[in-house]
């Protein structure tokens, strides 16, 4: 059966939704199938946006239909009849997961100590221990406290059990008092949230909307952007500029020409905000002059057209209020960066009597993944900054903490591009690989590398300024401790500077790949697919014992096989004494290495095989860590498991460099880039602590 856990709020616009998705995030890191339930939705006409938010989640393989219970409408009509439904329906969710977060009501329609009642009752029919969020919006703590108090005696006068507290949408200066009061108050584990305006902030699209609006100039796409402040112009434009600000709206009459050019040319000016959209009320077109004028501009700023006065378009626009969606990016990263700031997920867990399983699934792995980079953050360069996959990945791991970032390209293009996209990159540093001072060091530094190839220093201010060689000179010398890059650039651009700059490792002959394939319950790595076509023994032997660092470095225990067509001493050919060499290389190279080959893929995976082929093989029947033959095997066997099996395959991980440099698909979803970016960071910390470990004798001698 599913451990269950229960949302309710004693008031609307509490942010549920924010701890919801918290909730559903932390436990797709801790068990294998996550469930979410809404026993009563608001509408059968209208989509639940939070029910449309949770399932959004990766880790949640559910159906619109199946996680809704009933409606407003069917309580009101039959309160009893409605628990009927929505208890059978929730056993039916609750059959196929290991945990579900049940989403209590948002106060839209029944009266508020009723609906309170009520939510206790749902609870207690369902088994689900109850977290409470209380709206901490305009509260002084100690009425945050007395609130929670009252919703636990209610809670409890209808048999539900209060685990846990959260306190959300409280000031951030007050969010430490908060939870101190509340966790001595009720004893429950308790937690508290600041408010973050981004949370409620309406998109431009929804404003458009609301003031019936059309767009009639600039980026569509830039109708997402979040609106932070809303004003209303019809002051001179001198006057008017001193009051606007990054993400405003501004709210003017159409033919007030002079205010509408002063706003795009401060939208466009260094060092003024950048606006969110204008919206020219009155039913007003521009004038042909400036709408020449206009498009002469080259703006993106989106400009919509409202046939409503000024009065109606600013009330309007003042009523709408955003709400947590799965289709703003950064609305999602900064919920979840709140909640993972503010919720001791282990405590609350604990609270929740969540069990931890054996497996591990692709959504779990990532998780760990983010979470090992941000203990110990390192610093990445990604030069690909004109790409707009990039700015959103870097975006996301600003906000959850990953990792350090420097973007190379052209400062004010990148930035500019981020206000639009509505992202926050004030966290990342933007260096100009054409310009600057690091230049001229690079290519100094470059030439000396390269003496030996004829390098000259003019020739290397001509290579260097490539993104891929700046980048690269960063991780050489320090400035970065890693680079990812490949999302618009080739292998061979990305990976050839790390052959010329940094090179490979003591020990290791040859630079290959892995990819660390997330199964349903476990991850396995797989190598090379990306970088050697045909390997000779001795390559690889390299690619295993590379690979097996790479297992170890991501919690792998390694057992190594060397893939074949046959296996063991059964059969012969020049493909297979090819393996055969490459494995007693490795077991001469490193005995402690646990490795069989020549072996084929079934008996490396399954037990029953291996028991019939290999019986007394320590690796058949259980590798982890697969090297094939060569890369055509390599390439279209991870493909095939990552479209058949549904497997995760993140990577190319790039193996035997003496600094991490990895490789992304120029098809990498923004995800892909943030898994990426992590495990770059993480081979960064393996490296920094081997260095650690190599220098402390030394350190301890001269002291």
């Amino acid at each position: 059966m599913a451990r269950s856990i229960y949302l309710a709020s004693p008031e609307g616009d509490s942010g549920k939704s924010v701890v919801a998705l918290g909730l559903v995030d932390l436990l797709t890191r801790t068990v294998q199938r996550v469930g979410v339930f809404r026993p009563v939705a608001r509408s059968t006409e209208t989509r639940d946006y939070v029910l449309e938010l949770l399932l959004a989640h990766d880790g949640v393989d559910l159906t619109y239909d199946e996680c809704v219970g009933v409606t407003y409408e069917d309580v009101l009509a039959d309160p009893e009849a409605a628990l009927g439904v929505i208890v059978q329906r929730f056993h039916d969710v609750e059959r196929r997961c290991d945990a579900v977060v049940v989403v209590g009501t948002d106060y839209t329609d029944v009266a508020g100590p009723t609906e309170l009642a009520y939510n206790g009752r749902i609870a207690a029919n369902l088994g689900a221990p109850v977290v409470l969020v209380i709206n901490g919006t305009g509260k002084k703590p100690a009425a945050v406290h007395q609130t929670a108090e009252v919703v636990i005696a209610e809670m409890h006068a209808n048999h539900a059990q209060v685990v846990a507290v959260v306190a959300n949408r409280c000031s951030s200066r007050q969010v430490d008092d908060v939870r101190a009061l509340l966790a001595g108050g009720t004893g429950l584990p308790s937690f508290a949230l600041p408010e973050n305006p981004l949370l409620t902030a309406p998109t431009v699209r929804q404003v458009a909307d609301a003031v019936g609006g059309r767009l009639i100039h600039g980026d569509e796409d830039l109708l997402s952007r979040e609106v932070l402040d809303m004003l209303v112009g019809a002051m001179s434009v001198e006057h008017l500029l001193d009051r606007i600000a990054d993400g405003a709206v501004l709210i003017t009459p159409g033919d007030r020409s002079d205010i509408l050019l002063g706003l795009l040319m401060a939208h466009q000016a260094e060092g003024f905000p950048s606006l969110a959209g204008i919206v020219l009320n009155g039913g007003f077109q521009p004038p042909e002059v400036i709408s020449r004028i206009i498009n002469g501009l080259g703006t993106r700023l989106p400009i919509i057209q409202t046939d409503l006065g000024t009065f109606r378009s600013a009330s309007a626009a003042a009523a709408v209020r955003g709400r947590l969606s799965a289709d703003s990016q950064i609305k999602v990263d900064t919920a979840l960066a709140l909640f993972e700031e503010h919720v001791d997920g282990a405590a609350l867990l604990a609270a929740l009597d969540v069990a931890h399983p054996e497996v591990v699934t692709p959504l779990m792995f990532e998780y760990a993944l983010l979470d090992r980079a941000r203990s110990d953050k390192r610093h990445i360069v990604l030069p690909e900054g004109d790409d707009d996959r990039i700015l959103r990945a870097a975006s996301t791991l600003l906000r959850r903490g990953v990792a350090r970032l420097t973007i190379l390209g052209d400062e004010t293009a990148i930035r500019t591009r981020a206000t639009e996209l509505g992202l926050d990159l004030a966290e990342a540093d933007v260096v100009d690989p054409h310009a600057g001072p690091l230049l001229e060091r690079f290519a100094t530094e470059y030439t000396e590398m390269r003496k030996h190839k004829g390098m000259t220093v003019e020739r290397a201010k001509e290579i260097v300024p490539s993104v891929s060689y700046f980048g690269t000179l960063m991780v050489q010398l320090g400035l970065a401790d890693g680079m990812v890059s490949g999302a618009a650039h080739t292998t061979a651009h990305t990976i050839k500077p790390a052959f010329e700059i940094i090179k490979t490792e003591p020990g290791v002959g040859s630079v290959s790949s892995a990819f660390l394939m997330c199964l349903e319950d476990r991850v396995l790595v797989y190598a090379d697919c990306a970088v050697i076509p045909d390997p000779t023994a001795e390559q690889l032997a390299d690619i295993a014992i590379s690979s097996a660092a790479t297992a170890v470095q991501f919690g792998i225990e390694p057992r190594i096989a060397m893939l074949s067509y046959s296996t063991g001493a059964s059969g012969s050919g020049a493909d297979v004494d090819k393996v055969r060499a490459a494995t007693e290389l490795v077991r001469e190279r490193r005995p402690d290495l646990s490795v069989e080959g020549p072996i084929q893929y079934d008996a490396a995976v399954d037990a029953s095989v291996a028991q019939t082929k290999l019986p007394d093989s320590t690796v058949a029947g259980r590798a982890t860590v697969f090297v094939f033959p060569d890369l055509n095997t390599g390439n279209n066997t991870y493909k095939a498991v990552q479209r058949s099996a549904g497997a995760v395959a993140i990577g190319p991980v790039l193996q035997g460099l003496r600094k991490p440099v990895n490789d992304l698909s120029r098809g990498a979803l923004v995800q892909d880039i943030v898994n990426t970016v992590a495990i770059t960071a993480i081979q960064a910390q393996a490296l920094a602590a081997l260095t650690t470990t190599t220098t402390e004798p030394a350190e301890a001698t001269t002291r």
